[in-house]
């Protein structure tokens, strides 16, 4: 049952919500014994939730009929604050902290009838590729497809039980650099990174504020349009957030593609690119030119042969910032109180802290000390504006731009773990770019290679969502 038949019936009271939320619970927990999409399951929420659609229903109260999402199942990555649900964005050193309060992007959900199921699996803070730089106590999602291959990171849960879910269901996920459509790419699913500022980031557990992006992940085009509709608009709380009109996105999906035009990037189909994935992506380009899309091979050198070292110069850098907050006093890991502030402070983000976690923290740290600064951070972010501006030139002539999402297929746990940092890293080298310019990009499935699934980027100039879905739609069978 597509998403809008469910909310029909929901409506007409042919479906019971809260039987219907309590099945879906049970559904979770089976998929998550197998699979490891959640990390808490909220199933006193969900069915709170449910039982108060239900009474609105029964009572006909006017406002229930156009709510956009009633009854809608919506998984949140643990990155995103749920009131009163555990939201540790993947680590340990958050474990047992409830928020008192909702994300601005959950608050809206609620308010269209989207019933919270959960909080998804995630590399710990949003560090990874991969889904495996879990904090410690968490388990590793498995790919929906085969089990002994990852999801894509750090948006992992919301990826795989994208896929997975036999039930009415839409994704949030959350992007920094790739966090969106990676996952997507190897789950086999829509994933849409919107422009910096479009979706409110009040109450999203940072990693680096100038790229952190909450965006929807679902298992067509429509259903990801009809999340990011919902939680998109300007939000006092986050100074950052655009004061711009919201996208009536439902109309892109039905407008001719006659006369649009796109630029293949041809620096992405370079070495290092499986050939299975350019044989997919290419695939994916000519069934686009079927639909009347003129293409064009272009050069964007700039964004790929830099955006990889400007991103982790600046995301790092501002993790370091942000992640300083947690020392084990407020919220989250408490250990005995005893020693001087930094012996406290060091023993608890030593045993709470991962790897990974650490490992960009002593980065970051660096490249902010006196005397480095100069040196890193503020010529990455020089860096950056170029890169902006290759872009902004680039759009003039283009409606989006083409290029693999991820290089490969998705790999298996095993190969992951002879990876070095820097092997793991360069798998973002097509989505860092889009993230350092705060740009829209569609993760879109373009086909199967060896019965693993091929995603294509498409990514669309500042606040232009609706020309990437507009795109999109064109795989919605696929």
């Amino acid at each position: 049952m597509n998403i809008n038949e469910f909310i029909r019936q929901v409506k007409n009271g042919e479906i019971d919500i809260v039987k219907h939320t309590q099945k879906i619970i049970e559904q979770c927990k089976k998929i998550n014994e197998e699979h490891n999409y959640f990390n808490t399951i909220s199933a006193e929420l969900a069915l709170e939730q449910a039982k108060e659609i239900k009474k609105l229903l029964k009572s006909k109260d006017k406002s229930i009929k156009g709510k956009k999402l009633l009854g809608v199942a919506v998984s949140v990555k643990d990155s995103i604050c749920v009131k009163n649900v555990e939201s540790t964005a993947g680590s340990k050193i958050l474990k047992g902290y409830e928020p008192l309060f909702n994300a601005t992007v959950i608050e809206k959900i609620i308010g269209e009838g989207g019933i919270i199921i959960g909080k998804t699996a995630q590399d710990e803070f949003g560090f990874g590729s991969f889904s495996v730089n879990v904090g410690l106590g968490f388990k590793i999602p498995k790919n929906p497809i085969d089990k002994e291959r990852t999801c894509g990171g750090s948006s992992g849960g919301a990826a795989g039980l994208a896929k997975a879910a036999d039930f009415p269901h839409i994704a949030l996920g959350e992007s920094t650099g790739g966090s969106i459509a990676e996952p997507a790419s190897f789950c086999d699913v829509f994933g849409l990174c919107p422009t910096y500022g479009r979706n409110s980031r009040y109450g999203l557990i940072d990693f680096g504020n100038s790229l952190d992006k909450i965006g929807p992940v679902g298992k067509t085009c429509y259903e990801t349009a009809l999340l990011q509709e919902v939680i998109e608009g300007y939000d006092r709380n986050d100074s950052t957030s655009l004061n711009a009109k919201n996208g009536n996105y439902n109309t892109f999906l039905k407008k001719s593609l006659k006369g649009m035009k796109i630029g293949i990037i041809k620096e992405s189909f370079g070495e290092g690119v499986a050939p299975e994935v350019e044989k997919n992506v290419r695939k994916g380009i000519d069934k686009m030119k079927e639909e009347g899309i003129k293409a064009e091979e272009i050069s964007l050198e700039m964004p790929i042969k830099y955006g990889l070292a400007v991103y982790y110069m600046i995301a790092t850098s501002e993790a370091s910032t942000n992640l300083a907050k947690y020392c084990g006093m407020r919220y989250g890991a408490i250990e005995k109180l005893e020693g001087s502030f930094n012996e406290y402070f060091t023993k608890v983000r030593s045993s709470s802290f991962g790897a990974e976690a650490k490992r960009r923290i002593i980065m970051g740290t660096f490249a902010r000390m006196s005397g480095f600064r100069d040196a890193y951070y503020i010529k990455a972010a020089k860096v950056r504006t170029l890169i902006i501006n290759e872009y902004k030139k680039t759009f003039k002539k283009f409606d989006a731009l083409a290029s693999p999402a991820v290089p490969v297929l998705p790999p298996k746990f095993s190969d992951i773990e002879k990876m070095s940092p820097l092997q793991n890293y360069m798998l973002d080298i097509m989505l860092v770019s889009p993230n350092v310019a705060g740009l829209p990009h569609l993760s879109v499935p373009v086909g199967y290679e060896k019965g693993l699934p091929v995603g294509m980027l498409l990514t669309g100039d500042h606040l232009q969502e609706g020309k990437l879905l507009q795109l999109g739609n064109v795989f919605e069978g696929n």
